[in-house]
């Protein structure tokens, strides 16, 4: 009996033993949490936030400690949403936009808001709107990058509390009603209409300012060339005047008889059979010039 005792001591010690290194196993694995770098664990003790365990290994105290939420920290982004709203000019736009977030604070998303995506949505929505309903339809269409920093900017501060960070708030289309679409292609076309008109009136414009440019020009060209010639004739005059003046008379009837041989020898080279009618004086006269001339030689 005594060797029965013994072996079922030992039996008792044993299977103690093992119960005692399966409870220890047991512990470290409870105890002992990896994070993945995406996500961070919030851990409650007793149903109370104990602690946010960040990436790598962690330790918790086994069945005390529970990892009750497991948060991605990637950035993440929300469906295209589309609201309506006017503008301050009564005009009614449906504006689509996009925001893109990352939780930063996990104790915050998950104790503060149950439906993240839902809260941003409804906040953007609404900044959204009030943004709109200060600006008029141009400035909304011509500004959309300072409307997409003042939206992104309001929805950093309200969603502050919900230890969220948004990354990138876009504004993607803004889109007008068949309405007022059709009014703005009309105006459109009235103001291209315009401009073709005072264009083309400016086209005009220039056309006549370059006629009378042209016709300066000629004016002052031809008055310069009445001026060359006058001077040229008075130039003349003088020189005859001073070959007068030195010469006497004899010179005047030199340069008469010089005309006059001109004069019929112009009539002379034209083609045709003429007849060259001469007053009864035009030999003395040619006799006249010879004379001269040989005189002059």
């Amino acid at each position: 009996m005594r060797n029965e005792d013994l072996i079922a001591e030992l039996i008792g010690q044993n299977v103690l033993f093992v119960l005692l290194a399966v409870f220890i196993v047991v512990c470290i694995l409870a105890g002992v949490r990896i994070v993945p770098q995406s996500q961070k664990f919030v851990v409650e003790r007793l149903g109370r936030l104990r602690s946010v365990l960040g990436p790598g290994i962690n330790f918790i105290v086994p069945f005390l400690d529970r990892v009750r939420h497991k948060v991605s920290i990637l950035e993440r982004q929300l469906p295209a949403m589309s609201q309506d709203a006017i503008t301050s000019d009564n005009v009614l736009v449906q504006v689509e936009t996009s925001v893109f977030y990352r939780i930063i604070e996990p104790e915050k998303t998950v104790y503060r808001i149950r439906d993240v995506d839902g809260a941003i949505s409804t906040t953007v929505a609404g900044i959204v709107r009030s943004e709109i309903g200060r600006m008029e339809l141009d400035q909304v269409q011509a500004n959309r990058s300072s409307l997409i920093a003042a939206v992104r900017e309001q929805v950093a501060q309200q969603v502050d509390d919900w230890g969220i960070e948004v990354t990138r708030a876009e504004i993607l289309d803004v889109n007008l009603d068949a309405a007022t679409r059709a009014a703005m292609l009309q105006q459109l076309n009235a103001e291209r209409a315009r401009r073709a008109q005072v264009t083309e009136a400016e086209g005009k414009k220039r056309a006549v300012e370059l006629q009378a440019e042209a016709e300066l020009y000629a004016a002052t060209q031809e008055a310069e060339a009445r001026r060359v010639r006058a001077d040229a004739e008075a130039y003349a005059t003088q020189v005859v005047a001073v070959a007068i003046a030195e010469n006497g008379l004899e010179a005047a009837q030199y340069q008469v008889a010089l005309k006059q041989v001109e004069a019929f020898q112009a009539v002379a080279s034209k083609q045709g059979n003429q007849t060259i009618v001469l007053p009864a004086n035009a030999m003395d006269a040619f006799g006249d010039a010879f004379k001269m001339l040989k005189g002059r030689s």
